[in-house]
């Protein structure tokens, strides 16, 4: 069935994207952020393409058919319609806030939706509302460096940093698809202050670590929550891959957890062995919260896994400040004290999912290490409990 505008306006968004078909390759298609992109999918020279009609309520279920007619007839004229989308915009004097949109569409398979979420808002807050409406080829360094000035002149030299990154990264793209013919961003190296990195915060002393976990073995929150805390020293992994585990990712009988490419931050399957403290948790864990998806839900719903706040909130309800622990924290913890206990560096780096830039070495790692790491998995969960009866 064709679709219509009341179907459109009541389309929620679910925890991935999804597809709202309207016929002959034209699709809304929903993303987890509440964004609604009108898609065209079509062959060209005997391959699948697609491109982007613009966003709904933008552009209308109406204006989106027009598009995609005018779309069809390139097509009959053996004109690639994506070629013609791209000439129309270079001849129009493409605006910047619709090339970096169109930047971050296409960023959409090589990043997590967190990211390309996050990178849409430094875009929206802080660069739209003085250069968006510019066109392209009018943007020069001057006006760039106005942008990252503002934001560097509330204190916060990182995200000055990161915004300025952006803008390169959507001017390369313009001059890649002949937009632009330079990236002015490229002139404003050294413009900015240096920002000062800080360490995120992490207990990392024995000490410090066996008071963490006896307060985790003392919260009273809500079970869920509970196994969360305390899988999450055990695993060391990064917040979100832990709130958004699901049970079909996890082998008990191999003793596993095969994190899925489109989960992780370099977008790599990882695998994390499981030690028996973690088998011992999850397996009573599953008597809660096993016939869901989620090991860890949302107390709201069983549709969506609990917040990004909920190990956040405990930890500071325990008593420990912002300065003592984040939730990033639990790595920078196992890092520090599994190197002191020497362990290779390169085991404990393949654990924490950190990228190998050589992707013949990372392959090579993979199958190298894994036994070294189901080791190490085992003895890091025998030390931590070592600490609490200390």
């Amino acid at each position: 069935m064709p679709l219509s505008d009341a179907a459109i306006r009541s389309a929620k968004p679910k925890d991935k994207n999804y597809k709202l078909f309207d016929g002959y390759g034209l699709y809304l298609e929903v993303t987890p952020n509440g964004g609604k992109w009108w898609r065209l999918k079509y062959r060209f020279a005997g391959k699948e393409k697609r491109i982007s009609l613009g966003t709904y309520p933008t552009v209308s279920l109406k204006d989106a058919r027009i598009k995609a007619q005018d779309a069809k007839r390139c097509l009959g004229n053996g004109t690639d319609p994506s070629f013609q989308k791209r000439r129309v915009l270079i001849e129009q004097g493409q605006l910047f806030s619709d090339i970096a949109n169109e930047w971050l569409e296409g960023q959409r398979e090589a990043v997590t939706e967190k990211t390309l979420g996050k990178n849409k808002n430094e875009f929206e807050r802080h660069v739209f509302p003085f250069i968006g409406n510019a066109r392209m080829r009018e943007v020069a360094p001057p006006d760039v460096l106005a942008v990252c000035r503002r934001i560097e002149k509330g204190g916060a030299t990182y995200l000055a940093h990161k915004v300025l990154g952006l803008c390169s990264r959507v001017f390369r793209y313009a001059v890649a698809s002949g937009i632009v013919n330079s990236d002015p961003c490229r002139d404003l190296v050294g413009a900015l202050r240096p920002h000062q990195s800080k360490n995120r915060a992490a207990l990392t002393s024995p000490s410090d670590v066996r008071r963490l976990l006896l307060a985790i073995d003392a919260y009273t929150g809500t079970y869920p929550v509970v196994c969360a805390l305390k899988l999450a020293p055990m695993l060391f992994v990064r917040p979100g891959e832990l709130r958004k585990a699901e049970w079909a990712e996890f082998d008990i009988d191999a003793a596993e957890w095969r994190i899925p490419a489109s989960k992780m931050k370099m977008r790599e399957e990882h695998l994390v062995p499981l030690a028996k403290q973690a088998l011992s948790i999850i397996a009573d864990l599953r008597v809660s919260t096993g016939h869901g998806r989620y090991l860890f839900p949302s107390p709201r719903t069983l549709d969506r896994p609990m917040s990004d706040n909920a190990i956040l909130s405990a930890l500071r309800y325990m008593g420990f400040a912002k300065e003592e622990i984040v939730g990033h924290g639990f790595r920078a913890m196992a890092s520090t004290l599994l190197n002191e206990q020497g362990w290779p560096p390169d085991v404990i780096e393949r654990q924490l999912a950190h990228a190998e830039r050589n992707k013949v070495r990372s392959a090579y790692n993979r199958a190298l290490y894994m036994k070294e790491r189901r080791a190490m998995m085992q003895s890091w969960a025998d030390y931590l409990d070592s600490l609490r009866c200390a």
